[in-house]
C-alpha cells in the first residue's frame, strides 16, 4: 500500500504495467479520472474507491487547488505481472504544475 499525493492541478498518467491491479481511495481532496480518449471523466470526492484495470483511465488529475491524496492498494507489492487490452503510454506534461 502507498499514498499518492497531487498538488493543485497536478497530473500522474496511469500506466498500464504498474497500475494494472491498483484498488485507490481518495482520502483527501479531489481526483478527477481522465479517459482514454482524453475526455475528462468523473471527479471523485474524499473516500471514493475506484479500480483501475479495464477501466480506459489513462492519468489522474487534481482539479483543485490544494493537495489530493489517494491511498493505492496493488496485489503482492507488485509482483504482479499484468497485460493492457488497450494500448497505453506514457503521455508527455501538459505544461500542469508539478
Amino acid at each position: 500500500m502507498w499514498t499518492l499525493a497531487l498538488r493543485g492541478g497536478e497530473r500522474v498518467a496511469v500506466i498500464a504495467a504498474e497500475w494494472c491491479d491498483a484498488f485507490g481511495v481518495v482520502t483527501r481532496g479531489r481526483v478527477q479520472l481522465e479517459l482514454r480518449d482524453g475526455e475528462p471523466g468523473p471527479v471523485l470526492g474524499r473516500d471514493a474507491g475506484f479500480w483501475l484495470r479495464g477501466t480506459g483511465v489513462r492519468a489522474l488529475r487534481n482539479p483543485g487547488r490544494r493537495t489530493a491524496r489517494v491511498r493505492i492498494v496493488t496485489l503482492k507489492a507488485r509482483t504482479v505481472t499484468c497485460q493492457s487490452t488497450h494500448p497505453v503510454r506514457q503521455l508527455p506534461n501538459d505544461g500542469g504544475t508539478t
